[in-house]
């Protein structure tokens, strides 16, 4: 489980440009791909051989009544309590102020390793503006310009000194984990307490490997699964459903640690811009999906009412159209048992292999067919086509020039590969490489 770093501060100290900065300094795993969130807030990076999650958290505004900044402050402060380690960032010109105060008490009652960074230091000259800000009680300072990427690799040196080490869960081939996620009040609960009255036997809880977490074994028909993280859905379902927040790093934690993500949506309302973030996560994420429609016994339905809903979720949600959907009563438990059929097909197809020459003999046929626009006025060669790694089907296409292949190109390939060989509810990627 990779630790998770998150930047808090308040509005327009320069948080997210340092995020661009740490993302694009070094390298960014998650690719960026049109379409699937609309505000980048997230990105799992690799710096000099340490693997982290870094999430921009939005403007905290500690006093602001204001309706969006309570909504932000609110998804802050779940940041703060969730995240490993904490950038607080402030801003050199405008000095210390009240607000960076208040932030600063409130990191201290977090008990967790904060970096405290004063932001828009353009040179070792401007060093001293750097001062003031020891008020807050912070060992050390770090002077950065995120602009200019002044002090940036000497703070993030610091940093990956300081981040726990993530472990590799080691898993049973045999078992398939699954994760329910969904924004707050869909019935994430209600499913999970389905899943386990379904099963024939309740093998244990055993705590996983995020804090807090419990991981829930149960079997049915012979075949094992593990329910992620279902510790979290328990413990605010106790509480009060108009207490629970939509947490980005939750939903991060929860489905870096599965195979196949059930992503409920709420058929009264159909896709909101959470349900569009959560479904961007598992997307960029690489795991299985099934779209799962909860609470249609609620809608007044005639013999279209499926098929338009269908058709509406797949336009908000293009880029997983490859998942499958499924329309659901968790209260009643209609068409709950096929949810479990639809991830046995999904993890299945995630660790589908297609040899080289049986890729080939249908490669051949897709580019003869529709051959790649040209490039800078040159034909664009496709030499061969082979998988490289599973869950998710990844595959190199070697070309001559690859840097050539535009993206509604991709999307055919893409298309025409799900068409020969299936794959579906899990996402494809294709790499091209310049045939050496």
């Amino acid at each position: 489980m990779k630790p998770i770093i998150a930047i808090v501060g308040r509005p327009n100290v320069g948080k997210s440009t340092l995020f661009n900065r740490v993302v694009r300094g070094k390298k960014a795993i998650v690719a960026d791909e049109p379409g699937v969130t609309r505000d980048r807030n997230y990105a799992d990076v690799e710096w000099d051989g340490s693997v982290f999650t870094l999430i921009d958290t939005g403007g905290f505004e500690p006093v602001s009544k204001d309706r969006i900044f309570v909504q932000m402050r609110e998804q802050c402060q779940l940041a703060m309590e969730e995240a490993d380690l904490i950038f607080f960032v402030m801003d050199a010109k405008e000095g210390l102020t009240p607000s960076d105060k208040e932030i600063a008490d409130i990191l201290r009652r977090q008990n967790k390793t904060v970096f405290f960074i004063v932001n828009k230091i353009d040179g070792p000259m401007h060093e001293e503006k750097v001062y003031e800000f020891y008020g807050l009680g912070a060992e050390r300072i770090y002077p950065v310009s995120a602009e200019h990427r002044y002090g940036l690799d000497e703070l993030m040196d610091e940093v990956v000194k300081t981040l726990p080490q993530g472990k590799e869960e080691k898993w049973d081939r045999e078992v398939t984990r699954v994760a329910v996620v969904g924004r707050p009040n869909v019935g994430k609960s209600s499913l999970i307490n389905r899943f386990l009255g379904y099963q024939r036997v309740l093998v244990d809880e055993a705590p996983g490997t995020t804090r807090d977490a419990i991981d829930t074994f149960f079997e049915r028909d012979g075949k094992k699964y593990i329910l992620i993280d279902t510790a979290g859905i328990r413990r605010k379902s106790r509480i009060s459903l108009k207490l629970e927040k939509y947490s980005i790093v939750e939903a991060l934690r929860t489905i870096d640690r599965c195979q196949v993500a059930l992503l409920l949506l709420d058929s009264r309302e159909g896709v909101t811009d959470q349900d569009a973030h959560i479904g961007g996560f598992v997307h960029e994420k690489g795991k299985g999906c099934i779209l799962v429609v909860n609470k249609w016994d609620l809608i007044q339905k005639d013999s279209e009412t499926m098929v338009q809903f269908k058709k509406k979720v797949y336009e908000d949600l293009k880029y997983l159209s490859y998942a499958p959907i499924v329309f659901i009563s968790a209260l009643t438990g209609q068409r709950v048992p096929k949810i479990l059929n639809l991830v046995d097909d999904v993890a299945e197809q995630a660790k589908k292999r297609i040899s080289t020459s049986q890729l080939n003999k249908y490669f051949g046929q897709w580019v003869e067919r529709y051959p790649p626009p040209l490039h800078k006025n040159r034909s664009v060669k496709l030499n061969y086509i082979t998988q490289i790694s599973s869950g998710p089907p990844t595959f190199i296409i070697y070309a001559n020039f690859p840097e050539g292949i535009h993206f509604s190109y991709e999307r055919y390939l893409i298309n025409q590969i799900r068409k020969a060989f299936g794959f579906q509810g899990v996402p494809i990627r294709l790499h091209f490489r310049k045939k050496s």
